[in-house]
């Protein structure tokens, strides 16, 4: 499962190219500055109102076809990181896209930000879908709930259910790959 997990990572770093949105140029009072691929998702976000702050979306990618994003309807500076939000719209992201994943996968579900490294889109995003079985490594924290998620700091990380609490995967940049095409 490791192999496969690591391949698949390869496979996406690879499409990724020299994907890094530290150097964001998205603004949403300039039009001109959203023509890029990277800006799509705060395209997105200014299609929908201010309220609800969390909104869905399906993954636009046909190779994900059970992938759901959350992302919050507002726009931050630069690489639209999540240490931008407040930490009450960060829970508020995070239950809203917990609370989803729950409603799609039960218990099976799992959330993955990527690393600023290997994000291809500017705007705060979280990959929501079926965990896949077997990928839990020692490499995580356990927290009671969405408040106490940590900020990434520009790397990755990824998020699932286990014994009423959550694990959170820390220190990787691509973390979508556990999580079911």
């Amino acid at each position: 499962m490791h192999s496969l997990r690591l391949l698949a990572a390869l496979v996406l770093l690879t499409a990724a190219g020299v994907a890094n949105v530290s150097h964001c140029a998205c603004d949403a009072s300039k039009p001109a500055t959203l023509t890029s691929r990277d800006c799509s998702l705060c395209v997105e976000a200014e299609k929908h109102p201010p309220e609800p702050f969390v909104f869905f979306i399906k993954d636009a990618n046909p190779h994900k076809p059970n992938r759901l994003l959350a992302l919050p309807r507002i726009h931050t500076p630069g690489p639209h990181a999540l240490a931008a939000l407040t930490p009450e719209q960060r829970t508020e992201l995070w239950t809203a896209a917990i609370d989803k994943a729950k409603q799609l996968w039960g218990d099976r579900w799992g959330l993955a930000y990527n690393g600023d490294k290997v994000r291809t889109q500017c705007h705060a995003h979280i990959h929501i879908g079926r965990l896949i079985p077997g990928v839990e490594t020692n490499n995580f924290i356990v927290v009671n709930g969405p408040s106490e998620i940590p900020l990434p700091n520009g790397d990755g990380f990824w998020i699932h259910p286990q014994d009423g609490k959550l694990h959170v995967h820390l220190g990787e940049q691509i973390t979508e790959t556990v999580l079911l095409r």
